[in-house]
């Protein structure tokens, strides 16, 4: 890819996509991680708006109680609960620990029993405890909606899961087989088994990784491409590497150097890609601070026209 750096000038925006990106619509499960404050939740919520653009069914699951997707879906916040959002997708925000009393209280079959034990200081301990659980629970909560076995869940085609940092996406996908061989047998290793199988299957599962160009982020999405090969044998779909600077529509004064020099910064953390990345890249500019729900609809229009067939070939 080459990248000869001239003076500003007035360019449309077009996304550069390394590779085709169509392959992602059909998925059943997307999910996007990335350092913090990269932009994640915004990517994964644009990318939740495409799907259902294109018809696909969609439930954006976001994994954090501060709930924050609902903002730049101008709905109301879900509180746990499945939110009605537009034609062809909704909105669900559940910490991990929420999933698990629900998982279980499923299982159970709901009524006072299952009531005691999710309220019992013995099962608290362990579900603080426990360790890959939460991840096992959001993945099986996502096979769940998609598979129809959520009873309150409308019928879906995808869930695109907005997942914890980039730290803890390797020991997520892991935490299928290691909790499946720490139970050994029971409705817990049963679902463990099923997620395992699932998420190991690159034709209904896409991970995605979002990065800046900056060395902190671009160093820790080589590290998870590289920990993904080894410990689950698979790599990133695709790597989505947002906010780049754009040429400033009206280069007056000082901001042309200004500019000039944080692209070359960025230029060259993406040489780095261009040297370490080899699969699917997405680039996104940065776009003008407007109000959250303006945001992602721009964001949406520049994904939905990547995921069009053809883009990127």
């Amino acid at each position: 890819m080459s990248r000869a750096l001239t003076g500003p000038k007035v360019v449309p925006h077009q996304p550069v996509c390394s590779a085709p990106v169509t392959p992602l619509v059909d998925r059943e499960l997307l999910l996007v991680t990335g350092k913090g404050g990269v932009g994640k939740t915004t990517v994964a919520t644009a990318l939740a708006r495409a799907l259902a653009r294109r018809g696909r069914r969609c439930l954006l699951l976001e994994a954090d109680r501060r709930e924050s997707a609902h903002e730049l879906l101008e709905a109301r916040p879900s509180g746990g609960d499945i939110v009605a959002v537009a034609e062809d997708l909704w909105l669900q925000s559940l910490d991990p620990e929420t999933v698990i009393d629900r998982l279980v209280t499923r299982r159970l079959g709901g009524g006072l029993v299952a009531r005691r034990v999710v309220a019992s200081p013995v099962y608290r301990s362990f579900v603080a405890g426990a360790p890959g659980l939460g991840p096992l629970a959001l993945l099986g909560h996502s096979l769940e909606l998609v598979a129809g076995e959520v009873g309150e869940a409308p019928a879906l085609d995808c869930v695109v899961l907005d997942a914890p940092a980039s730290g803890h996406a390797v020991s997520g996908l892991r935490a299928p087989r290691l909790v499946r061989e720490a139970v050994g047998s029971g409705p817990v290793a049963e679902l463990a088994g099923r997620v395992e199988s699932w998420v190991a299957d690159p034709r209904r599962v896409a991970v995605l990784v979002v990065t800046l160009a900056e060395e902190m982020p671009v160093t820790e999405s080589l590290e998870l491409a590289a920990a993904l090969r080894q410990e689950t044998a698979r790599a990133p779909d695709l790597l989505v590497v947002n906010a780049l600077f754009s040429p400033p529509e009206r280069p007056i004064g000082g901001a042309v150097p200004l500019w000039l020099a944080r692209r070359r910064l960025q230029e060259e953390q993406l040489a780095r890609l261009d040297a370490a990345w080899e699969g699917p890249r997405l680039e996104l500019e940065m776009l003008p601070l407007l109000p959250a729900e303006g945001l992602a609809r721009e964001l949406t229009d520049r994904l939905d026209r990547a995921l069009a067939p053809g883009a990127g070939a």
